[in-house]
Parts: structure tokens; sequence; C-alpha cells
């Protein structure tokens, strides 16, 4: 009988992606699926490093499972291996080789394969969380070098997958039922940069697909949305691609913009979301702040609290300044007292709060047309066209597209019910 492997993913959907694929390669060869680590042989915990708090959730999981055997994947192994000399690692490219390192584990051997070159294959196989959800990672690495990130180092420069590669992928999630593809990576924005393409000629290709879906695109960074700005609004206007567009402005004061090594200003920000709220008004903006960077004012924060309030966010991902650990960043002068950084975070959870508020109630009476996306306690989360999450606390099924009436709000989402 095959040994039972459990696996615990962090972060981003990018991780999802890589463990969906590390469950598909493991499955294929016989090992069985634990329901809890609790009855596993093996545990394997997919890590994130983007934010300090996430990181140390791993190594508070690492030791609450001490006595099980462990394989450690995703970014900290590459960026802090000597952290974890006691374990099995496996590197963020280094998908296609799971297989071996849980065998070598389950033997008691202690195995660590990282590497920073070539891409985990996209046609190999993988188990989805979300029957209705394709994940496709569409590139690896990025062309940033921001003084406060420690993904870069984890994931190494920017590698795409070739379109055709990505169309196969694409055309199989939706042959098997999918009705969503989230396009993913550590930076949308500057997909096939390196191979002669761009994301809004993906695009062209995958709105081309017969079928009824919708496409997700993830985080992309403005300076790159920039040198395209014209053709990927084009491709947004598309009746198959979600009108939400992740654009993470960091901080509204330039000087901190150049101190993070953002590459583009606050104006040219707002060059980006005019465009784009010009052609298609009613877009979703997700966009992500720190507060607390090594060094910034009063005035500087104020800047970027005036800067949310003139965008107007629907979703707002805040973090509070953290010194991640070999980064630029972290051996800054002027850093900042933890009280200082918790009291701004609070400052702009109570503008997102006011402004959420107010601009989900515009939606108060509304008919909208929702695709089922997720199950939740007591209830389901839909998706509207604009990728806004209305509640609905009655009976749906995963893929269901439905007519709903938008009858109550909160800061961070819409409730409604269903029109029979």
């Amino acid at each position: 009988m095959k040994e039972k492997i459990f696996i615990r993913t962090f972060g981003c959907s990018l991780n999802q992606s890589d463990s969906e694929q590390m469950t598909g390669v493991l499955t294929e060869v016989g090992f069985i699926l634990a329901p809890t680590p609790d009855n596993a042989d093996l545990i394997i915990l997919n890590s994130c490093t983007v934010k300090g708090p996430t990181e140390n959730s791993l190594f508070k999981e690492i030791a609450k499972w001490k006595h099980k055997k462990l394989v450690i994947a995703g970014c900290i192994p590459q960026t802090d291996k000597d952290k974890l000399k006691e374990y099995s690692l496996i590197g963020t490219r280094n998908l296609h080789q799971i297989v071996e390192v849980v065998q070598e584990t389950l033997k008691g051997n202690l195995i660590q394969i990282l590497t920073i070159h070539g891409n985990p294959d996209l046609t190999l196989p993988r188990i989805r969380k979300n029957k209705n959800i394709g994940i496709i990672p569409i590139s690896r690495g990025c062309l940033g070098s921001c003084t406060f990130c420690k993904t870069k180092a984890a994931r190494g420069n920017l590698q795409s997958y070739q379109p055709k590669d990505i169309l196969y992928l694409a055309e199989q999630y939706l042959n098997e039922g999918a009705n969503e593809l989230w396009l993913t990576s550590q930076d949308c924005g500057c997909y096939g940069f390196d191979i002669k393409t761009n994301l809004a000629e993906l695009l062209k290709i995958l709105t081309d697909l017969p079928g009824d879906f919708k496409i997700r695109i993830g985080m992309a960074n403005p300076n790159h949305v920039l040198k395209i700005l014209t053709k990927l609004i084009r491709s947004y206007k598309h009746k198959k691609v979600f009108q939400f567009l992740h654009l993470p402005i960091q901080s509204g004061n330039d000087f901190i913009l150049t101190a993070m090594k953002r590459d583009y200003s606050a104006k040219e920000f707002k060059t980006i979301i005019s465009a784009f709220r010009k052609e298609i008004p009613n877009i979703t903006i997700s966009t992500d702040i720190i507060c607390g960077f090594p060094g910034e004012t009063e005035e500087q924060f104020q800047d970027s609290l005036n800067f949310i309030s003139w965008l107007k966010p629907l979703v707002l991902n805040i973090s509070r300044f953290w010194p991640r650990e070999k980064t630029p960043a972290a051996k800054m002068k002027n850093q900042l007292t933890s009280r200082l950084v918790k009291e701004r975070s609070r400052k702009l959870h109570q503008l997102f709060r006011e402004l959420g508020k107010k601009e989900n109630e515009k939606e108060l009476g509304r008919i909208k047309e929702v695709i089922i996306e997720e199950k939740i306690k007591n209830g389901f989360v839909g998706r509207d066209d604009n990728y806004r999450p209305i509640i609905l606390h009655e009976t749906a099924e995963l893929g269901q597209k439905m007519n709903v009436k938008i009858v109550d709000c909160s800061a961070i989402d819409l409730r409604g019910k269903i029109i029979k």
C-alpha cells in the first residue's frame, strides 16, 4: 500500500498551482492524499516568503509536525535553506522531481533539490482544488529588484511559458469543465518580455478559444503595464475577461517609491488607472500598499492616504513594513517603530473601510449575473463580471451561473439574493 501524503499551501495562487501539480505527480505514481496531516506518512509544506508573518507560520507548522517526515517546498527553501538544514527541500522550479524527494524522505534520507533555472512543464499532471477554476502559471520570476522583497531571490529572473503551452493547458481545463481560467505569476505585467510577446497578445489567443468562460488576470506591476497599456485595455474589454485589475501602488509618495526601486511614479500609476476607467468605468481596482517603509515621514504617509482616497480601490491589501532578512530595505537607516507602523496601518484600514462601504452601497438594488465560485460556511461566494464577491446564504452549485439582487453590503463584499 502506498503512503499517505498531505500538502499544506501558504501564499498566492501560484503556490496553489504548484501544490496542484505536486499532488497530480504524486497521485499518478500511487501515493494517496491524506485528508488531514494527522494520518499522513509525510507532510509537504509549500511555503511563502512575501511577508514575515507568513514565513513565521511555516516555522510554527514545522515545530508542530516535527515528529512527522517533512518536505519543505516553495519560496523559503530557496532563500533560507540554512534555516532548514534538517529537512528535505524542493525548489519552486523542481516540481517534476517531487516523487524523488518524497520517496527518499520516506526512506529516512535527506534530499535537497534547489535551482532557479528552467520551468516545470505545464503538462505535468495536476489535481485541482476547485474543478471549476483552472490556474495557469504564465511565467516564473520577475524583472524587478524591489528593495523590500525576498521573492525575487526565491523565484529568480523572468522565464515566460510559451503561448502554445499556456493554450494547451487552457484547452485542457476547459475540456474538463472549468469555467474560470486564472492567469498567475510573480508579475503578469512583464509576461512574454523575454520571448518577444506580451500579456495582451496572450489574452487575444485565450479569448479566441470557444466556450463560455472567464479569465482572471493576476497581479501586474505598473511599470510593465505602461508599456502595453492601450493593447491591454482593449483585451480587458473582451467579454471573456473579468474586468478586475490588480495593480500594486505600494506607496503614494515618489521618494518612497524610488527607495523601494519600484520604477514608476504616482503620476504614472494615475495615468494607467485613468486610462482604464475611461474605457471601463466600472472596473474593479485592487492594489497593495506598504505602510512604515524605512524613513517614511508623516507627510509621505499622508501622500499614501491621499492616493488611496483618490483611487477608491475595491480591494486593498495593506502590509506593515516587515524587514525581510537579506533585503536592502532591512539594512536601511531610520527603521520606524512597530508602534508607529501599527498606527499607520490602522489609519489605512479605517480609510479603506469608509471608502469600501460607500462604493459598495452604490450597488444596492442592482441585478447581477454571477458565477458561483466558492463554498463557504452557511453559503456560497459568487463573482460578477468585475470579479466583485457576492455572498449568498442560499443553496447553489459551484460553477453555476445565476442572477442575483444585491440587498446588502460590507466594506469588502456584496450580499445578494437569488432571483428565482
